[in-house]
């Protein structure tokens, strides 16, 4: 009964702009993500907040082109297979102008093809996958964008870190068993030895797993003395947990996902002190702006309180649509697609000022520069800086 109760105030949220317009008259946007199931979920629903709150005051001010933005939602249930019969839903049969959303790598990597081919331009907003905007073939055929951090830079960066570190000996990869956690993996491995990395142990683990012993001590044994951790916010609490079971505690090193409020609360704030990262959004205090936004939509999120970092991320990726589709002067995907890669204006996010934030061959909005390291301290995460980061940013 709650899930259904979640799923009926989630589609009631998505009713965007105070004025009513048929179905011809509006745009129509897809967003197709997971709101509901997977660990991912609370992440889901506060980009799906982001973008209802960009849509409100667009309409507010009369929409794009004189029309009114319409938010079709489908949720994925964290199922990839249903990611694609959404993605088919609201490109054949909602006829959808552009997309947006997008939180488990895995699913929306397995239906990017449709957009693709479709040419409906796509703005990814919270997964990091590296692969989800790759494309095998000319630059004009790929209609994938996003507006987050990225799993290939994070990965770089956190190698960067282990590789400058003097104490980092005997280092160990230990991932999920999604496509967030292998994409990564495969990243780690890709770029290791650039930085002269040489992982003595790789181990792997369910995201329904409760117990990470098993790989931990195999990691102990091996004298791993720094762990690079890739998964999402429950299993990695469950991860700590377990070190707290063996008493091991090695530098453990993970993806941005350590920010969720979920991992602190699953983990105890005493272990989720224990990680360092990276995020996009700096340590300390919300600016103005995404403290404006975190007030608007933190009813809306049933799961928890909105991670600001990602309706922000949300909240810029659709406003950087709306610039494209007013500078097209239509809602055709490749004059869309031509715009986006060509803005002429630039646009004040919440994240930061974008800059022509896209090309041809540049489907990134934020890279390494728009990166923060960062550790929990207590109830807020905290910039985090030491001698091996400092050596970094002096290089």
């Amino acid at each position: 009964m709650n899930r259904f109760r979640t799923l009926f105030l989630l589609a009631a949220a998505v009713c965007v702009g105070s004025s009513q317009s048929s179905a011809q008259e509006s745009i129509k946007v897809g967003f197709n993500c997971d709101i509901s199931a997977s660990p991912s979920a609370l992440v889901g629903q506060a980009g799906l907040a982001g973008i209802k709150a960009a849509f409100d005051d667009v309409n507010a001010k009369g929409g794009v082109l004189g029309r009114k933005l319409e938010l079709v939602v489908r949720d994925d249930l964290g199922q990839p297979q249903t990611a694609i019969q959404n993605a088919v839903e609201l490109v054949e049969n909602e006829r959808v102008v552009a997309m947006l959303g997008g939180v488990n790598s895995g699913n929306v990597v397995a239906w990017k093809n449709i957009v693709d081919q479709k040419k409906v331009p796509t703005i990814i907003s919270m997964a990091t996958g590296t692969d989800v905007t790759t494309f095998d073939g000319p630059a004009e055929g790929n209609y994938m964008y996003r507006v987050s951090l990225v799993d290939r830079e994070n990965a770089q960066g956190i190698l960067k870190y282990v590789g400058g570190n003097p104490e980092s000996k005997k280092v160990g990869f230990l991932v999920e068993t999604t496509g967030y956690g292998l994409g990564a993996l495969a990243d780690l491995q890709k770029f290791a030895p650039d930085y002269k990395v040489k992982p003595i142990l790789v181990e792997k683990f369910g995201v329904a797993d409760t117990d990470v012993t098993s790989q931990l001590n195999k990691m102990r044994s091996a004298g791993v003395d720094t762990i690079v951790l890739w998964t999402q916010a429950g299993p990695m609490a469950q991860v700590f947990r377990s070190m707290e079971k063996l008493n091991y505690f090695p530098l453990t090193l993970t993806s941005w996902v350590a920010d969720q409020a979920p991992f602190v609360k699953a983990a105890g704030p005493k272990l989720a002190e224990k990680p360092i990262f990276m995020r996009t959004r700096a340590g300390g205090p919300m600016n103005s702006d995404m403290s404006a936004l975190f007030e608007r939509i933190k009813s809306q999120t049933t799961l928890g309180e909105p991670p600001i970092a990602q309706a922000s991320h949300s909240y810029d990726a659709a406003m950087l649509l709306v610039k494209a589709i007013e500078q097209a002067g239509k809602t055709d995907g490749a004059a869309i697609k031509a715009a986006l890669e060509n803005l002429e204006k630039p646009y004040k996010g919440l994240m930061k000022t974008y800059d022509k934030p896209y090309s041809a061959t540049k489907h990134e909005g934020l890279g390494a520069q728009d990166y923060h390291w960062v550790r929990w301290k207590g109830d807020d995460v905290q910039p985090y800086n030491d001698s091996v980061i400092e050596k970094i940013a002096s290089k």
